[in-house]
């Protein structure tokens, strides 16, 4: 695999993700935001951020899937979610369990989580975007 993740000591360790990704591939691979949009470019989840959240990632791993990468490949993931505030976290931890159940993985890279005004269409609550790197 060309990304180890680490939880560095005199880190805290949070469950979400890890904090540092060490990359050793040649290939890097930038996947744009996804929303919940399905295949067909319908909105999964309208007002449900658990179930956009899942869309989500399962879109990312779908895009991985397609360059021959999978979650274990990525370095970094950014999210940004409308209206943040720290209660919605269990909802977005359903999102990322769920997602993980569906792709057969847990998506734990470094990561960050932007709240934000709005994305581009009203109905989306939640985007994400992966870096990856895989060998060649």
């Amino acid at each position: 695999m060309a990304i180890t993740l680490v939880n560095p000591s005199g880190l805290p360790e949070i469950g979400a993700y890890r904090q540092v990704s060490v990359a050793t591939g040649s290939k890097l691979v930038f996947i744009a935001g996804q929303v919940a949009w399905d295949a067909d470019g319908a909105t999964v989840g309208a007002g449900d951020i658990a179930a956009q959240v899942e869309q989500c990632y399962v879109n990312i791993g779908t895009a991985l899937t397609a360059v021959g990468g999978t979650f274990e490949d990525v370095a970094k993931l950014t999210v940004y979610v409308v209206d943040w505030t720290p209660e919605k976290m269990p909802l977005f931890l359903e999102g990322v369990a769920r997602a993980a159940a569906r792709l057969g993985t847990t998506p734990v890279p470094p990561g960050t989580l932007v709240g934000v005004a709005a994305l581009d269409v009203p109905d989306h609550l939640v985007e994400v975007e992966a870096t990856a790197v895989l060998d060649s």
